[in-house]
């Protein structure tokens, strides 16, 4: 021990006595300038950012040479009951400076005015924040010492227990674990530790527990537990006693503590129980030394902060390890399918009660995309099929062009199969279909809303009815192709007739037009009702309605009409157990053939209605997965290379894919979302992208109270809008028509 260090230690050891009598106030104020004085020494080295974490002070600091990509989330000691902001600055500038790493110090509730679990939960919300500010969790670590250092365990022990994501590593120095100083080193060490003693900790530790003794007492003292055993069963706790816990599932940490500290054993015990259950930890303990050694900065431990720079070089990555996923059975045509002038893509899209502030929402969609690494995706080439890789960080916001889904180019897809774009109060998501469903689209924009809305007001939406959790760690039957696991053993036939197409000319530059149908929804479900069908099924049966009368009017031959069928996806969620946030859609065809004679409209849904009920069953939707999962499954088929898989899915689609429906009409359903999400949002819409041979598609979904349906076409006339606002009309439909107009076009001399 070097002479200063000496001399440092008899000094610490005089005043012992001396701050065990002191009272709270005083040890408050004396730590506190500590902290100012640490960080005095590193301070030319640092910039400072002081910020505010809901109603807790934090500061983040960035050295000036910035050696690591993570992040140190510190929680500094104090039992607890000490240590503000200033003295959180002084041991971070001290870490951030030596370490070359960004380093967030909280200045979380302290005790006795918050008591057990305050500063959990304020460490859960500065956590909360770096993964809400683009910090990943594989990049960031954990660091406190003494109360601080149990705080980083009890902190990953409530991470766990939510189901949430681990930081990548924890530093723990001097950690206070135990707080029922049950290991033999608070006996062996009492006379030799030079800073603590077993009653202070006990001071510490009722504070922390029961809070403040208020009757008539001028020195603040800690309520205590009259009741021994029960004292110890509240101390017992692993949140607060996290050596006394199960240490499984927990990150890589390293553990510095003096040989001559009380609490030597608290650090033995949580290295030893992250060991023995499977995981990786390190101990250093450094003889001779002292309660928060480290924190003095001291020459003859300068190896330690290398240790933690390595520490930290070892469990950060340089680069994120990004997952791969093959194309799911209903993926694998689309992009075989593609064409120049089309690309399969829907939109679903909110608008909120206020104009949208970009910026937040491109820091909301920063975290989002880290919790969907199977939506958040790009297309990747291999040699027998393309597979889906996880994108890197998120894509740019886009602003709104003058018509929804135009066309996404197969190099866009190539780095982002997914867009995301604003205009005004609307927030709108556009996926290559090969990603993801509309289920699976849906829930992707609620939590991107949910998290914007917790960017912008703080408010913390609830996970439910569809929104994810941003701290939860991803499940991987969120990304299982549930088709292979509920394919039947029995092939269903793919043989349909041709059906009928509305055709027209095509706008010369691909806009499309987009006309959206507003009903009250009230009345829809009271109508369809009133016909003895589904909302689905009674649209689609207004849909086969409208185009029967188009096609008469265009065909007068009878005997030359074609069916008029509408293919409905089917959600095969509600008939098979799936948490699959990718494509688990099949599609039922009912319609009716117009050489039979004609049909009344109560005709069309109870055929309709039969049909559907029919075929959307699970026996029926197994044997048609089984078909296609068979087909996917040829020996031929898996050995081709990519290029002749392509040509021969590109022939399949053309002579089956789109000829056998008049369009689509895909319906979401009755959309709800969180009370506090629901305030914001004042519409909801869905929109499928046109065939790539046909002019028309349309969607549907219900917010609000109210029915959107989406009718998009490529071709200049409105032939089908106009014979389906008169069809509405007939069966007494109150509509309100909206659509985006076309842009003037300059008249050539």
């Amino acid at each position: 021990m070097r002479p200063f260090t000496k001399f440092l230690r008899s000094q610490i050891s005089f005043f012992k006595g001396f701050i065990a009598n002191c009272s709270l106030e005083t040890v408050r104020r004396h730590q506190d300038r500590l902290g100012k004085f640490m960080a005095s020494f590193h301070k030319s080295e640092v910039n400072y950012e002081d910020i505010l974490i809901g109603d807790m002070e934090a500061c983040m600091i960035s050295p000036r040479d910035e050696l690591s990509r993570g992040i140190i989330l510190y929680l500094h000691g104090g039992g607890y009951t000490c240590g503000d902001l200033d003295y959180a600055k002084g041991f971070a500038t001290m870490l951030c400076a030596k370490c070359g790493i960004k380093v967030l110090c909280v200045a979380y509730r302290l005790a006795p005015e918050h008591v057990f679990p305050a500063a959990i939960d304020d460490s859960m919300e500065a956590y909360g924040y770096l993964l809400s500010h683009g910090y990943a969790p594989e990049s960031i670590i954990l660091c406190g010492e003494s109360a601080g250092g149990g705080l980083c365990y009890s902190l990953c022990l409530k991470l766990r227990e939510k189901g949430r994501v681990m930081p990548a590593g924890i530093i723990a120095i001097s950690p206070w674990t135990d707080m029922t100083a049950s290991s033999k080193s608070y006996e062996e060490n009492r006379k030799a530790d030079p800073t603590m003693t077993i009653a202070r900790l006990k001071y510490y530790s009722d504070f922390y527990l029961y809070g403040l003794d208020e009757k008539g007492k001028k020195k603040a003292r800690p309520l205590t537990n009259p009741d021994p055993v029960d004292d110890f069963e509240k101390k017992s706790n692993p949140l607060v006693s996290p050596a006394l816990g199960e240490l499984d599932k927990l990150p890589p940490c390293l553990v510095f503590v003096g040989g001559d500290e009380i609490m030597l054993g608290d650090a033995q015990r949580v290295h030893e129980g992250v060991i023995n259950s499977g995981g990786r930890s390190e101990l250093i303990v450094t003889p001779k030394m002292w309660h928060g050694y480290l924190l003095y900065g001291l020459k003859e431990n300068e190896g330690d902060f290398g240790k933690i720079r390595r520490f930290i070089k070892e469990i950060v990555p340089l680069q994120k390890k990004l997952k791969w996923m093959s194309l799911d059975n209903a993926a694998k045509i689309y992009p075989a399918a593609r064409r120049r002038d089309w690309s399969n893509v829907f939109r679903i899209s909110a608008t909120l009660s206020e104009k949208i502030d970009k910026e937040t929402m491109q820091v909301a969609l920063d975290v989002t995309v880290r919790r969907f690494p199977s939506i958040a995706v790009r297309l990747k080439r291999g040699f027998f099929w393309y597979y889906l890789e996880e994108i890197p960080k998120a894509p740019e916001i886009m602003d709104e062009k003058p018509y929804p889904l135009a066309r996404m180019i197969f190099d866009d897809i190539r780095k982002c199969a997914f867009r995301v774009i604003v205009y005004e109060n609307r927030v709108a998501l556009e996926f290559f279909h090969a990603v993801t469903d509309g289920n699976g689209g849906l829930i992707f924009l609620k939590s991107l809303i949910a998290e914007y809305l917790y960017q912008k007001y703080g408010i913390k939406v609830p996970n439910t009815h569809g929104v994810y959790d941003r701290l939860e760690e991803p499940n991987e039957s969120e990304w299982e192709d549930s088709f292979h696991k509920h394919a039947g053993s029995v092939k269903h036939s793919r043989w349909e007739k041709t059906a009928f197409k509305i055709v027209g000319k095509a706008e010369p530059d691909g806009f499309r037009t987009n006309t959206t149908f507003i009903m009250d929804a009230d009345q829809i479900k009271n109508e369809a009702k009133r016909y003895g069908v589904s909302v689905t099924a009674f649209f689609v049966s207004i849909l086969i309605c409208t185009n029967l009368r188009i096609q008469e009017s265009l065909v007068h031959y009878p005997s030359l009409r074609k069916p008029v069928k509408i293919l409905v996806p089917v959600n095969l969620r509600n008939l098979y157990p799936s948490n699959t946030l990718r494509n688990f859609v099949l599609y039922t065809t009912p319609g009716v053939d117009p050489r039979y004679g004609e049909y009344t409209f109560e005709e069309i849904c109870k055929i309709v209605y039969h049909q559907m009920s029919l075929e959307v069953t699970p026996k029926q939707m197994s044997a048609r997965i089984a078909t296609n999962v068979g087909n996917e499954n040829t020996l031929i088929l898996k050995l081709a290379p990519l290029f002749l898989k392509n040509m021969i899915m590109k022939l399949a689609f053309k002579a089956v894919g789109e000829k056998k429906s008049t369009f689509s009409f895909s319906n979401m359903g009755v959309v709800t979302m969180p009370q506090e999400m629901a305030e914001f949002v004042t519409r909801v819409d869905v929109l499928l992208g046109v065939q790539s041979t046909a002019p028309y598609n349309s969607a549907m979904v219900t917010y609000g109270g109210k029915t959107y349906l989406n009718i998009i076409r490529n071709i200049k006339d409105s032939i089908l809008e106009r014979e389906l606002y008169n069809t509405f009309k007939e069966l007494g439909l109150k509509v309100v028509a909206e659509s985006n107009s076309r842009p003037n076009r300059k008249k050539k001399n």
